[in-house]
């Protein structure tokens, strides 16, 4: 068995990859502007979902690193657990290490995802990204082919969508409302994850390249990479220690991580997992 992907087949060509409005962290490493050109691939509309990754797993056996670590990271005020599960801190106060959280369990052991099947699955790792790729004969976007589907055509626009964040006042990315990250009013009707198919999708007819999940690619990450990076279907660099991801999450919020723009760039490391990453996965032809 195969988990079915509804996939859209882009032409590929070329476009102009990073922030055009130099709004990024430098750290970041949005700069410069510069042209890539891509073949043709085609990419899932929606993040692989809590339903998807169930079937790779009811056929496999496989277990992710969060169920071997015995552990993962959940955002503190969306933790489902007793107090002698949360075992603290991971890097900054909000993040709480949860025993007993994983993909079946997103906001630990006191919760299941039974009725989030149509959500993002999440505490997947990019090592486990990369077997459910695997198993499903699909792969993880590069960083440009991921921007390019995510820009959905636009040129050089702020947001999947265009350069204003609520156009007409809607809101069009599952992202924090509120004062990060003590209090999150939800006005966009969610306050943790959202189903896939949540908002309007691009104009490729993709669903939340901004916001709801930060989506793994396959490249390694390195702040200087756009001053080198090849014309033709870059791959990113040959190493690092950190892979990319992209997109922003339902965590992001202007005051802290304004990185639902469709340039902005994060990473972490391959092993990592936690209740805000998920992936989406490529076809090359």
């Amino acid at each position: 068995a195969r988990a079915k992907h509804e996939d859209r087949e882009l032409p590929g060509g070329t476009f102009l990859m990073g922030d055009h409005f130099s709004e990024g962290y430098a750290e970041d490493g949005e700069l410069p502007v510069h042209e890539v050109e891509l073949s043709p691939f085609a990419i899932d509309t929606c993040c692989v979902t809590v339903r998807q990754f169930a079937e790779f797993v009811d056929d496999t056996g496989f277990v992710t690193e969060a169920e071997k670590e015995g552990f993962s990271a959940v955002f503190h005020l969306a933790v489902m657990a007793r107090n002698a599960d949360v075992i603290g801190p991971m890097g900054v106060p909000w993040w709480l290490g949860v025993r007993g959280a994983d993909w079946r369990h997103p906001y630990g052991p006191m919760a299941t995802a039974d009725d989030l099947m149509d959500h993002p699955v999440v505490h997947v790792s990019h090592d486990d990204a990369l077997a459910y790729c695997a198993w499903a004969g699909r792969d993880l976007p590069t960083e440009a082919e991921w921007e390019y589907a995510a820009r959905g055509g636009l040129v050089g626009k702020r947001y999947a969508w265009g350069d204003e964040l609520m156009p007409e006042g809607r809101h069009r990315a599952n992202i924090w409302q509120g004062a990060f990250p003590l209090y999150n009013s939800g006005e966009d009707g969610w306050r943790a994850t959202a189903p896939v198919r949540s908002f309007e999708p691009n104009g490729f007819g993709l669903y939340q390249t901004a916001g709801n999940v930060w989506e793994w690619c396959r490249d390694w990450f390195s702040a200087g990479y756009y001053s080198v990076s090849p014309r033709k279907d870059p791959q990113g660099p040959e190493t690092g220690e950190e892979r990319v991801m992209r997109g922003g999450s339902f965590l992001c919020h202007a005051s802290y991580c304004n990185r639902y723009r469709v340039a902005a760039r994060s990473s972490n490391t391959p092993n990592s997992s936690t209740s805000n990453i998920g992936f989406r996965t490529v076809r090359r032809f």
